[in-house]
This record gives C-alpha cells, sequence and structure tokens, in this order.
C-alpha cells in the first residue's frame, strides 16, 4: 500500500461505504418488487415521478426526494433488469 494511499485512505472503498445504506435499503424492496405484475413494475417508473413532484411542492429539495426515492427506485431497475436479462444485478 502507498504512503498516499495509508495516508488519506482509498477512495474507491470510501465510496463502497457510503452505498451500502443505500443498497442495504434497495435489498429491503427485493421481494415487493419480485411480487409486482410486469405492468406494477413499469408503472413504478410515473409512481417515482409523481412522488418527485409532490415532495418538490411540499417544500422539499429535489435532491432531498431523489436521494428517499433511490433506493426503491434502484430495486425497480435492478427487478427490470432481471426479468429482461434473466441476471441480477450485483449489490456493489
Amino acid at each position: 500500500m502507498s504512503f498516499w494511499r495509508r495516508l488519506f485512505g482509498d477512495e474507491n472503498l470510501a465510496a463502497l461505504r457510503a452505498a451500502e445504506p443505500i443498497v442495504a435499503a434497495a435489498n429491503g424492496f427485493e421481494e415487493a418488487m419480485k411480487a409486482l405484475s410486469d405492468e406494477a413494475l413499469r408503472a413504478k417508473t410515473e409512481e417515482f415521478r409523481k412522488r418527485l413532484e409532490e415532495g418538490i411542492a411540499r417544500g422539499l429539495s429535489e435532491s432531498t426526494m431523489l436521494a428517499e426515492l433511490a433506493p426503491e427506485a434502484f430495486a425497480a431497475v435492478r427487478e427490470a433488469s432481471r426479468r429482461t436479462l434473466g441476471q441480477r444485478h450485483f449489490d456493489v
């Protein structure tokens, strides 16, 4: 390990650690996403848009709303990919 890496840490490792709570939250939605019909899964996109707009209308910032929606949106994308490609995205 280089001197600089020991001194400042590994940026990639730091990014992975920062993403762990989002990954864990997305994993919490996995079974619910699997249970959705194809049509219901497609409808999630519009639901996310509506929830984003409603949150902004309530005075929440766009970044706050996106952070709130991210785990469920990631779970929906992962499930759509699983159904389309037959492969589940890695958690990382």
